[in-house]
């Protein structure tokens, strides 16, 4: 029992002099450095969106017919890139489009636009910069140049400004709100609203004048166009996420919508109320 005895001692303070000596060694070491970071990754997404209408800005661009409208995105280190497109299944003229001739009637892939962007953030505000060019067949080409800030808070409210630079000089300003809320599992009821002023600052917004009978009034400038969103996001898979969504837009002031002697006040052609439905698949990277 006595050699039973200094046996399981001899364990123990052989593990007590293992233990003070590793310690011991560890403080007489230089501390690790710390592991190198990871470098940043390229992300990114592709998307496409089915919808009863192209609306941008108010303005109707197709109608009676279906619109698809893909896009791909690339980011890194806070550079953004996307490319995004639309086809229309069946042009149609409306009030604010006149397809050409050739194609009228027929499906069309009748815009491209690349936007390149930069975002840097100060705690809890994003400040984006950046350029767009538009790529249109039913409307000569132009360019703008914007910037916008989004605060990190309930409601994401974002500030941005457009500014032409080629062909339609003016400004548009848009005041936006979006709200994800958890519904189910990782499903989410999406919300969604926007405001915006036209003001235009070239012959081109010229607006119609009632009395010459011709567009030399004065220049356009508004609060021009609102919508509101509803959309609903299912994840299929961690990449892959499916969204049914409604818009509803609308103008947001008499000018915006008015008609004089069977003639728009706003050269672009008016506004008026519009549904726009769909469904938007995004596959992120």
């Amino acid at each position: 029992m006595k050699r039973i005895g200094k046996f399981i001692g001899a364990i123990i303070a052989f593990a007590i002099v293992c233990t003070v000596s590793s310690a011991l060694y560890a403080e007489d070491q230089p501390a690790a450095a710390p592991a190198a970071p990871a470098p940043p990754a390229v992300t990114g997404s592709a998307a496409l969106s089915a919808l009863s209408h192209y609306i941008f800005r108010g303005y109707e661009l197709s109608s009676h017919s279906l619109v698809l409208q893909p896009s791909l995105t690339i980011n890194y280190l806070g550079f953004s890139a996307n490319l995004w497109s639309n086809i229309d299944t069946d042009e149609h003229a409306t009030q604010n489009f006149t397809p050409v001739t050739t194609s009228r009637g027929h499906n069309n892939y009748d815009e491209t636009d690349l936007t390149l962007s930069y975002t840097y953030n100060i705690d809890k505000l994003a400040l984006t910069g950046g350029f767009i060019y538009y790529g249109t067949q039913y409307a000569p080409e132009t360019q703008e140049l914007f910037v916008s800030g989004t605060y990190d808070m309930i409601a994401h409210p974002t500030l941005a400004i457009y500014r032409d630079i080629y062909h339609y000089p003016g400004t548009y300003f848009n005041l936006s709100f979006s709200q994800s809320i958890p519904v189910y599992k990782d499903d989410t009821l999406d919300l969604g609203a926007s405001f915006g002023y036209e003001a235009g600052s070239s012959n081109y917004w010229d607006t119609y004048n009632s009395s010459t009978g011709l567009y030399n009034g004065n220049k356009y400038s508004a609060f021009h166009d609102g919508m509101l969103k509803v959309g609903y996001t299912i994840p299929v898979t961690k990449m892959l996420s499916v969204q049914p969504v409604v818009q509803y837009w609308f103008p947001l002031s008499s000018d915006a919508s008015k008609i004089t002697n069977g003639n728009p006040y706003n050269p672009n052609g008016q506004l008026k109320d519009i549904f726009v439905y769909g469904v938007n698949l995004t596959f992120s990277f």
